[in-house]
């Protein structure tokens, strides 16, 4: 008996007769009644009725062995269409074959993308006690199974020739087999002691008539004595029904693997966009994933206290690490100088080189007023005393001048807090008037004025609303979009990582109890990452504890979730992410 590829099923009698599988009930009458005449003529000395007996019984066995089989290919292919894991799925495919075919053994290959080799990706040997790959998390230290050799077709090797052929193979005795080379399972065997034997090799293939895996079967037992024997040939039928929905499901599993990697290399891309919006938050939303995902972690180690009985399961991890890549999308429609704005009067540009400009204007405006005035004098023969008065005069209004515009460039900085005299004077001096031209301007126009007048930070009320309003439009653009069911939280956990435990957030001002654990998660992570950014504009890097104060703080007065500030202190999750992202200075505590 040689290599073989076959298309039908075949039942051998002890008395050499022969039944195929796809006969028709006539044929199989005429099967019978030509058993019973063949019976006979070599037979006469026992009834016929023995040997119809004996073909009943056969016939049964057989329809009952092919009804369990078609059974089990029915459950089989329920499990392999529900299993998300594509580790687990892998490792499924091999043991449903295994048990259909009473194989010790088995291996799936997967083709690489580009269709140039096959990688490993199940090993199983019962014998030899080997389970490697899958879920097993055991790595499978083979080399690949090169589908071409210096260009030209790999024939040679059985699970490239299957791969490259979509054929099914199925030798008795590998040892003797003469189409393949066998070095490999050879030298396994002189290492191991093992004795390969029978094998089987199908091809998996997907709805694009692509070959996309090979599984390979080895040392067929029979379920009675354990003797290894050769693979049925109503296996190859048997195993291409298995092969077929095994295809189906690691098909499904990779384009869903496949979509996944394109959603979030889409979304990586949108974060990094909005962080390179601005020069002042590279890395902002990627650290927040991080601080969200260590803190959910931890949620889910804790066993006692108050999140014992929260757990994120898997589903649910994902919906948050998706939340907290896309919390800050809406910025997209944030304007560049209001993001950036690293100074009160910063817009474009900095407005402060504008009020200067104009001082150095009115400062000469001055000059020449004085240098009239003067003038004046000299051809009026004005006393010495009179020159010196208004010489000084001149000097004293320029000083003036002078020492309001160092109070309006102090009072244009950030971190100055601007109390009610600091904003009385201001307001003075901006409405102080110049003449140039024939037209009588103010010091300072009202928009300079409202952002001078900014008590902390440097964004007018106007400007914190349109800040504000990221999250609005974070809801706003990935509310349409169609999440699937495990994902359907997304647009409101995303927009609400500004929401306060106390109902005083935006944009919706939820409080607790309403306000999701996620939203609250990404809270902490968003401010705490903020504090301790080292490249905001309006300020230098923070040190570690004042940011854990400030934070501490927020907790007490309703801002952040006080349970989770203490799960966030205690477990050292802030100093576990202070030793990977901030600089060692910064870290004090």
């Amino acid at each position: 008996m040689s290599e073989q590829k076959t298309t039908s099923n075949e039942i051998n009698f002890d008395s050499g007769m022969t039944f195929s599988a796809d006969k028709t009930l006539n044929n199989l009458l005429k099967f019978v009644i030509d058993s019973t005449q063949k019976y006979d003529a070599h037979h006469s000395e026992k009834p016929r009725s023995n040997l119809l007996k004996d073909v009943v019984d056969k016939i049964k066995k057989y329809g009952e062995t092919h009804l369990d089989n078609f059974n089990k290919l029915i459950q089989v292919g329920l499990a392999l269409s529900i299993e998300k894991d594509i580790n687990v799925l892998l490792e499924k495919i091999v043991d449903e074959a295994r048990v259909l075919t009473y194989a010790d053994a088995g291996t799936l290959y997967i083709c690489d993308e580009a269709r140039r080799h096959l990688d490993f990706a199940i090993l199983q040997n019962d014998t030899m006690g080997t389970k490697l790959g899958g879920s097993s998390g055991k790595v499978i230290n083979l080399p690949k199974v090169p589908l071409y050799i210096d260009n030209q077709p790999n024939f040679a090797n059985v699970s490239s020739y299957v791969a490259l052929t979509s054929e099914t193979v199925n030798i008795p005795d590998v040892y003797i087999a003469k189409n393949f080379d066998f070095t490999g399972p050879r030298k396994y065997d002189q290492t191991t002691g093992y004795r390969s034997k029978s094998m089987m090799v199908h091809p998996l293939v997907n709805h694009e008539s692509d070959v996309i895996g090979v599984l390979q079967l080895l040392n067929a037992q029979d379920p009675e004595t354990g003797e290894v024997i050769p693979f049925a040939r109503e296996y190859n039928l048997l195993i291409g029904a298995l092969a077929s929905q095994a295809a189906v499901a690691l098909n499904n599993a990779q384009l869903v693997k496949s979509m996944k990697e394109l959603l979030y290399s889409f979304i990586e891309i949108i974060a990094k966009a909005i962080d390179e919006k601005s020069p002042y938050t590279g890395g902002h939303i990627k650290l927040v994933v991080e601080l969200s995902m260590m803190i959910a972690d931890r949620i889910n180690e804790t066993t006692s206290g108050k999140f014992a009985n929260v757990f994120f399961n898997e589903d649910e991890m994902e919906e948050l690490r998706l939340a907290a890549w896309m919390h800050d999308v809406g910025k997209i429609t944030t304007p560049e100088f209001v993001v950036d704005k690293s100074t009160k009067l910063e817009t474009v540009f900095d407005r402060i080189h504008l009020i200067v400009m104009r001082f150095q204007l009115i400062t000469q405006l001055i000059e020449n007023k004085h240098e009239k005035i003067l003038h004046k004098a000299h051809l009026e023969k004005m006393s010495k005393a009179g020159l010196e008065k208004l010489i000084q005069e001149r000097k004293q209004e320029i000083e003036i001048l002078k020492e309001e515009l160092a109070f309006i460039e102090s009072c244009a900085k950030t971190g100055v807090f601007m109390n009610d005299e600091r904003i009385a004077r201001i307001k003075e001096i901006g409405h102080k008037t110049y003449m140039y031209e024939g037209q009588e301007s103010r010091y300072l126009t009202d928009n300079e004025i409202d952002n001078l007048c900014i008590r902390t930070g440097t964004l007018t009320p106007e400007e914190r609303k349109i800040v504000e309003n990221h999250s609005v439009m974070t809801y706003n653009m990935l509310k349409p979009l169609p999440f699937p069911k495990h994902l359907l939280n997304v647009p409101i956990y995303a927009s609400g990582h500004h929401e306060k435990v106390n109902g005083t957030g935006y944009p919706y001002g939820v409080d607790s109890p309403e306000l999701s654990i996620q939203a609250r998660i990404m809270a902490i992570a968003d401010i705490f990452e903020a504090l301790t950014a080292q490249d905001r504009p309006y300020r230098g890097p923070m040190k570690l504890s004042k940011a854990i104060h400030i934070l501490r703080s927020m907790s007490e007065n309703g801002h952040v979730d006080p349970d989770l500030f203490d799960l966030f202190v205690s477990s050292g999750i802030y100093l576990k992410y202070a030793k990977s992202v901030l600089k060692p200075e910064q870290i004090d505590v």
